[in-house]
């Protein structure tokens, strides 16, 4: 795919939605790294009604290191591997108490460094929360990345470093909303839905002709 076809794919989805952001629902750094742990295999819908009878309470690192392990596993044990999350989620709050004052912080190490964090996690962060220019991969994006031609790989790390070098600039840092929820509600998994597609006519994938109707 050209320069040209990413800028026009790029300027449609900017005027779509000229202020996207995430459908988790948080109020602070802290708050939004918590939910991005919990995330992990599960919906944003799923997570966000967790997340608020648990920051009801705690929305802190001190607040839910002080609710234990246990008590942490009632508020989150609808989502799926709540077991291993809570015990993420206490130490990720124990380290932030310890080496950062409760804060979390703006570093992709360091950031990588807490447990249940990894790249993908990271890149949220420092994206959503603190607004720089990265781009997390995640199964939507990698789908819509490799589908469309914007930026195919073989991997999540591959498709990552396409997009940073693809992706104009003006667009880079939300480009991460604007695909994900393009392989959201649109260029889903099974039988997309192309008949609908701001971007249709600069898609290169070969098979998006046979979702039309016609």
């Amino acid at each position: 795919m050209n320069k040209e076809k990413r800028t026009n794919i790029f300027k449609i989805l900017r005027e779509q939605n000229p202020s996207p952001t995430t459908e988790l629902v948080y109020q602070s750094p802290f708050e939004l790294l918590i939910a991005v742990i919990l995330s992990a295999q599960a919906t944003d819908v799923g997570v966000n009604k967790a997340t608020k009878k648990l920051y009801a309470v705690a929305n802190t690192p001190e607040a839910i290191f002080a609710l234990g392990l246990t008590k942490l596993k009632s508020y989150i044990k609808t989502i799926g591997l709540y077991n291993n999350k809570a015990k993420n989620i206490i130490e990720t709050c124990r380290i932030l108490n310890e080496k950062y004052n409760g804060i979390v912080p703006q570093d992709r190490e360091a950031l990588e460094s807490l447990p249940g964090v990894g790249r993908k996690t990271a890149n949220v962060i420092l994206n959503t929360a603190f607004g720089e220019p990265t781009i997390a991969v995640d199964t939507h994006i990698f789908r819509v990345s490799n589908r469309t031609g914007i930026a195919p790989g073989k991997n999540v790390v591959e498709v990552e470093k396409r997009l940073l070098k693809f992706v104009p600039d003006e667009f880079k840092r939300d480009a991460h909303h604007w695909l994900i929820l393009h392989g959201r509600y649109t260029c889903i998994a099974r039988n997309p839905k192309c008949d609908s597609c701001l971007i249709f006519d600069y898609c290169e994938w070969k098979d998006k002709k046979k979702y039309v109707k016609h």
